[in-house]
C-alpha cells in the first residue's frame, strides 16, 4: 500500500466525515477485486479476505481453503490437502477450513491503481448514503454553497462535505452564476433514486422567499406574524400576503422594517426582484383591493360558488391593475386562490353616450334632420345650433356625408334658431 492510499483514507475520514472503518472496509474490498484481476484463476476462489494495516502500510490477502484427503485434492483454489494442512496445524482434519496467506510479492505496487479506482467507487457510494442520511430531513431549509461547475444548464453547488444540484428549471431567469460565486438556495428535495441520493436545490421556488422572510423578520419566526400565501414569478415579481392575530401588530410594517431595511435585504438576495407585501383578509373584496394596488377599483363583484372576483377599473388604472403582460392580475389570482377578472369600467362611457344621444335627438328636432344625421353632427362637434353656425358648409357635408346644398340648408336653419334666440333674449331685456 502506497502513501497516496493512506492519504486518501485520511481525506475521506477528515474532510468527508466517513467513518474510518468504512473507508478501510472499502479499501479491503478494492484490494480483493484487484487480486482477482491480477492473479490468473483467482476468480475461482470462493472466499478471500484482505487485511489492511494502515500503520505499517501493509496489505495481505488470505484465502479460506477446505481441508481434503490427499487423494481427493483437485481444486487448488479452494482446497488444501490434509498433508499440507497438518504442517500448519497438527490437529487439522478433513472438512476443516484454514486460512492461507496468498499475497503475491509485488501485489502492493501493481494492484494499487486498480484498488484505488474500485475504492473511490465504493467511497462515493458511502458518501451518497451519508448525503441522504444527513439531508433527508432538511428539505425546506435554506443552505449556502459555492458554485463548483456546470453540467449543461444545471449548476453544481459545493455545500461543504456534499454537493447539490440546481437544475435549470429551478434557476431564476436572468440570474447568471460564475464558478466560485457564493449563493443561497432552497433545499427542494433529497431524492434517492437510481443514480443515488441527490440534493435538489432551487432559487425560483416560492418557499425560498418564505424562508428568507422567516430569517429576516423576527415577528414571523416567533409566529406573531403569519405568511398566509405567496405567489411568485421568479426574477420578476413576488406577492406575499401576511396576517397577525395581534391587533397591535402591523404585519405589513413588520415585514417592511424600519425605512424598508428588512424587505431591502430580501430584495437584494433576490437580485432586485419586486416584492409586494399585502395585508391578508378573509373578505375577498378587501383582499383583492389590497392585492391589485396601486390601481383604484371602481367595483368588485364576488362569485362565491365559482371563486371568481370580477373587478372594474377606470381606463387610467386598467394597465396598473392588469400589470405588465397580465402579471399583476395573474399573481393576485394565485395569491387569493380565486380567478380575478379585471375589466374597464364602462358605466361613465355609457352615461356619456346616453347624454350624447339625448343631445343629438334634441338637435335633430331643432334642425329638422334625422337622428342619424344629428348623431354624426354632434360627433363632429356640433352639439347645439350655436356651435353648428360656426362650422363651414363643406365640413358639415363631409361629416354627414351629404351634399353641400343640404349642408347649407342646415346652416340656414341653425342661423334662424340662433337669431331667434338672440331676438327673444333682446325683447326680454
Amino acid at each position: 500500500m502506497t502513501n497516496d492510499i493512506v492519504a486518501l483514507i485520511e481525506y475521506y475520514e477528515k474532510e468527508k466525515g466517513i467513518d474510518r472503518d468504512k473507508v478501510v472496509a472499502a479499501l479491503e474490498f478494492a484490494f480483493i477485486s484487484a487480486y482477482r484481476k491480477m492473479v490468473p484463476g483467482a476468480d475461482a476462489i470462493e472466499t478471500l479476505r484482505a487485511e489492511v494495516n494502515t500503520k505499517k502500510n501493509e496489505t495481505r490477502i488470505f484465502a479460506s481453503l477446505t481441508v481434503v484427503a490427499d487423494e481427493d485434492y483437485s481444486d487448488k483454489f479452494n482446497e488444501v490437502p490434509l498433508f499440507t494442512a497438518i504442517k500448519k496445524n497438527p490437529e487439522a482434519q478433513v472438512g476443516d477450513t484454514q486460512e492461507f496467506n496468498v499475497t503475491p510479492k509485488d501485489f502492493g505496487r501493481i494492484a494499487v491503481q486498480t484498488a484505488k479506482q474500485t475504492m473511490m467507487q465504493r467511497l462515493r457510494q458511502a458518501e451518497k448514503e451519508m448525503i441522504y442520511e444527513e439531508f433527508k430531513d432538511r428539505a425546506g431549509d435554506v443552505v449556502s454553497g459555492t458554485v463548483r461547475r456546470f453540467e449543461r444548464n444545471d449548476v453544481m453547488i459545493d455545500l461543504g462535505k456534499f454537493e447539490g444540484i440546481m437544475p435549470n428549471r429551478e434557476r431564476v431567469q436572468g440570474e447568471d452564476y460564475n464558478i466560485g460565486d457564493r449563493i443561497r438556495c432552497y433545499v427542494l428535495a433529497v431524492e434517492n433514486e437510481g443514480r443515488g441520493p441527490e440534493i435538489i436545490l432551487s432559487r425560483s421556488h416560492p418557499n425560498f422567499v418564505r424562508r428568507l422572510f422567516e430569517a429576516e423578520v423576527n415577528e414571523i419566526s416567533d409566529h406573531t406574524v403569519e405568511i398566509r400565501s405567496i405567489a411568485r414569478e421568479a426574477g420578476f415579481r413576488t406577492k406575499v400576503a401576511v396576517w397577525s392575530s395581534d391587533p397591535k401588530v402591523d404585519p405589513v410594517g413588520a415585514c417592511v422594517g424600519m425605512r424598508g431595511a428588512r424587505v431591502k435585504n430580501i430584495v437584494r438576495e433576490l437580485n432586485n426582484e419586486k416584492v409586494d407585501i399585502i395585508r391578508w383578509s378573509e373578505d375577498p373584496k378587501e383582499f383583492v383591493r389590497e392585492a391589485l394596488k396601486p390601481a383604484e377599483l371602481r367595483s368588485i363583484t364576488v362569485d362565491e360558488a365559482n371563486h371568481v372576483v370580477h373587478v372594474t377599473v377606470d381606463e387610467i388604472d386598467l394597465s396598473k391593475a392588469i400589470g405588465r403582460k397580465g402579471q399583476n392580475a395573474r399573481l393576485s389570482s394565485r395569491l387569493m386562490g380565486w380567478d380575478v377578472q379585471v375589466r374597464r369600467d364602462e358605466s361613465k362611457e355609457e352615461q356619456f353616450k346616453e347624454k350624447l344621444g339625448g343631445a343629438a335627438h334634441t338637435l335633430g328636432e331643432q334642425l329638422g334632420i334625422t337622428d342619424e344625421l344629428a348623431n354624426k353632427l354632434t360627433l363632429a362637434g356640433g352639439f347645439n345650433p350655436e356651435m353648428v353656425v360656426d362650422m363651414p358648409a363643406d365640413y358639415i357635408a363631409a361629416a354627414l356625408e351629404i351634399t353641400e346644398e343640404a349642408a347649407e340648408a342646415i346652416l340656414v336653419r341653425a342661423h334662424d334658431i340662433v337669431s331667434g334666440s338672440t331676438a327673444a333674449a333682446a325683447s326680454n331685456d
